[in-house]
């Protein structure tokens, strides 16, 4: 690896922390010493780069410095072409237009030679199981959480039984037999896990929850034990 391409390679990984990282951490994913890593941090702010921090604290490159376009490599473009098609498979129309806009996009940037190799297919995303119907539309839940409002719901509970919930949508999980929408429940006075087949009525509310949405899914985290999201966009 050239010296150019492993600064290049620096960047990307500082960019995709939004918390200051290690030195050594740092070093082992480019696979170089911790000294390299002081020499290139260096570097990379003796040309500008706004990189705050120093040896033993950890470094933080600032959300405001642009970095220069990178090219893809051809594993992440196959990795773009994986998510975006398994994304296209799922009961959000909204959300598989703007996956194939997303690729499109990619793809009219891209050099000739990376554009043949994002055309070639060696991954495919495979049959997953068939997910209950849903009534309420995936964009509408997602709209809900975006917006940050109160939902009056209709739900059948695990015990068959119909009740009805005033809840506080914070994020939609696509998982492989379900769909599962987490929120805050006013009557539970806890979070809780909905299956969004068993949403009987969906009706949102002229209420803001008194939260951001952030603050309520880094404490649904904490309680399930999830890191708080390390990468920074």
């Amino acid at each position: 690896m050239s010296r150019t391409q492993r600064l290049f390679d620096l960047l990307q990984l500082l960019r995709c922390h939004k918390y200051p990282v290690a030195a050594t951490t740092l070093a082992e994913q480019l696979g170089v010493s911790v000294r390299t890593v002081y020499r290139d941090i260096a570097t990379l702010q003796s040309q500008g780069a706004e990189i705050a921090g120093e040896a033993g604290l950890g470094y933080l490159l600032k959300p405001n410095f642009m970095l220069p376009p990178l090219m893809f490599s051809y594993e992440e473009l196959q990795a773009l072409r994986l998510g975006a098609n398994w994304v296209s498979k799922q009961d959000d129309q909204q959300m598989t237009l703007a996956a194939q806009n997303a690729l499109a996009k990619i793809a009219a940037i891209l050099p000739d030679s990376l554009k043949l190799q994002m055309e070639r297919e060696t991954v495919r995303v495979g049959p997953s199981a068939e997910k209950a119907a849903v009534a309420v539309p995936l964009s509408q839940i997602r709209q809900s959480i975006r917006r940050g409002v109160v939902v009056d719901i209709c739900y059948i509970d695990a015990q068959a039984q119909l009740t009805t919930r005033r809840i506080w949508p914070v994020l939609l999980g696509f998982m492989e037999s379900c769909y599962m929408l987490v929120a805050w429940c006013e009557t539970r006075q806890a979070f809780r896990h909905f299956r969004v087949d068993r949403l009987k009525q969906y009706h949102e509310t002229d209420q803001r929850y008194p939260q951001s949405q952030q603050q309520l899914l880094r404490a649904w985290q904490a309680i399930q034990g999830i890191p708080d999201n390390p990468i920074a966009y």
